[in-house]
């Protein structure tokens, strides 16, 4: 049985970045590079079956690449903080899509994620993390912001049960490569002249 979620990846040169910011928070269990991604949804332990039908499901989304930033960083836990991770600009776009894919699922049965859609990237794990230290490592790089990089496609990765953090295995990769609808018309229109 599987355990799902959907994400965006992040490329090459934003992971470099990120990885930068490693070091420096005693509690931190650091993610690998190659493990960073966007969390669009959650979907949990799925039998093999469900996991075809969302498969099938997910493959007719049809959205347009869109620029994602990553700006600033944050740490998830309040007083006892639990993770750190960098912040994720508002984009509509990306709300758009994780909307979509929030729909879709629920629509299949999969239950709904509990916590509200807060886009980032989780950056480290935190053992007995100490609200002081955090503030400290946030201040010191909290000023954090990456070059924007383009979302071209979304995946299904899966997990294996544990602390979370990797490895994750991407199941199947979804492309965003639609036309915008009122471009798309407009472009029919003046080719048809």
């Amino acid at each position: 049985m599987p355990r799902l979620f959907t994400a965006l990846e992040i490329p090459r040169d934003a992971a470099m970045a990120l990885s930068f910011l490693r070091g420096g928070l005693p509690s931190a269990r650091w993610i690998d590079a190659e493990n960073y991604h966007l969390t669009l949804r959650f979907v949990g332990d799925v039998e093999a079956r469900m996991a075809d039908e969302i498969v099938a499901a997910l493959d007719r989304v049809r959205r347009a690449p869109f620029p994602v930033t990553l700006r600033g960083l944050g740490a998830f836990g309040g007083k006892k903080p639990h993770s750190v991770y960098a912040d994720v600009e508002p984009s509509q776009p990306l709300d758009l899509l994780q909307g979509e894919l929030d729909r879709i699922l629920k629509r299949l049965g999969v239950p709904a994620d509990p916590r509200k859609f807060t886009p980032h990237v989780t950056l480290a794990r935190l053992r007995n993390g100490r609200s002081e230290e955090v503030a400290h490592y946030l201040a010191l790089r909290g000023g954090f912001r990456a070059p924007a990089f383009q979302a071209t496609r979304f995946v299904l990765f899966s997990s294996k049960d544990s602390v979370g953090g990797g490895p994750y295995v991407m199941e199947e990769a979804f492309p965003l490569d639609a036309v915008p609808a009122l471009r798309e018309a407009g472009a029919l229109a003046h080719a048809t002249r």
